[in-house]
């Protein structure tokens, strides 16, 4: 009889259980399908420490409602089968940044909600009480949720930090994540605009589109460089790979792909890592250019260690 590679490789694969290592068994625990997603993950950067925290993490049903708005429903399977992702679900993934230059212990975004920051935030070897300043790349709800909880103000040593334009956008027009969240921080926040320092080696990068005035930032140390995009993209296939599909949480769709373009380009020219707040866990990776106009997301794996 003839075997098919695959059915070769599936025999020689299928080894009696004698012959499995006592040590690889499970022996005497039940097996669970919950998977437990990890809490954080260190990076070095010259010499800053980069941790990237997962606050949360949940799956999204029916995706294309938010990705690819105006692609056809086959182009947006066709790119999940393409990454062997699902169409139906994805993964929704909620990473703020701490930047430990040594002196200052810089978190950027604050995650959903303060629990769930907390305890990232504890288990990677910080308080709350660590943190000296809270950079807010925009004001969703996802980024400043972390900054109040049941406790009241989470930080209560840090200086706050954002985007004047964004700040003004959100003081006009209002919502109720603004009002609850950042307003009552209004005095103790400080304020800056595109390439503007939030401490030397941290420079603010115009990022708009997203929102009015969405920052990303330059970290720079050592003669090393590394991006926070912040949600410049929201997906590393259905946003980052096809920058031109628009996306439903963008405010600005065409200001959102142009900037999406000019920082992928900007990653990919100069191979500069970057992370992302909705990147797969550990937020981190690189961009290569990949056909006319598209890119595609390199997952970091060892190369800041």
């Amino acid at each position: 009889m003839t075997l098919t590679r695959r059915q070769a490789l599936l025999a020689g694969a299928s080894l009696p259980m004698a012959a499995v290592p006592l040590a690889t068994r499970a022996e005497g625990h039940a097996m669970t399908m919950e998977s437990k997603l990890p809490t954080h993950r260190d990076f070095t950067l010259g010499d800053f420490k980069v941790t990237t925290l997962l606050a949360g993490s949940r799956n999204v049903e029916n995706p294309h409602q938010i990705f690819g708005t105006n692609v056809s429903d086959d182009d947006f399977n066709a790119a999940a089968e393409a990454a062997f992702i699902p169409s139906d679900v994805a993964r929704f993934f909620f990473t703020p940044t701490i930047i430990n230059t040594g002196s200052d212990v810089i978190l950027f975004d604050t995650g959903t909600d303060a629990g769930g920051l907390t305890w990232a935030l504890n288990s990677a070897g910080y308080q709350t009480s660590d943190v000296t300043h809270v950079v807010l790349t925009h004001m969703h709800g996802d980024h400043i949720g972390g900054l109040t909880g049941d406790a009241g103000e989470t930080f209560t040593n840090a200086t706050y930090i954002t985007g004047q334009m964004e700040y003004d956008h959100w003081d006009m027009s209002g919502n109720e994540g603004f009002e609850a969240k950042v307003r009552p921080l209004a005095d103790r926040m400080q304020f800056l605009n595109g390439g503007d320092s939030v401490r030397s080696g941290i420079t603010a990068v115009e990022a708009f589109g997203h929102t009015p005035g969405h920052m990303a930032y330059m970290i720079e140390s050592g003669g090393k460089e590394l991006l926070l995009m912040a949600d410049v993209a929201n997906h590393y296939v259905w946003s980052l790979q096809n920058p031109e599909w628009e996306v439903r949480f963008d405010a600005d769709k065409a200001a959102a792909a142009q900037t999406r373009k000019t920082i992928f380009d900007m990653a990919s020219t100069d191979r500069i890592p970057l992370i992302g707040y909705h990147m797969p866990f550990p937020g981190l990776g690189f961009v290569e250019k990949r056909g006319e106009g598209g890119y595609h997301f390199v997952p970091h794996s060892y190369q800041l260690m």
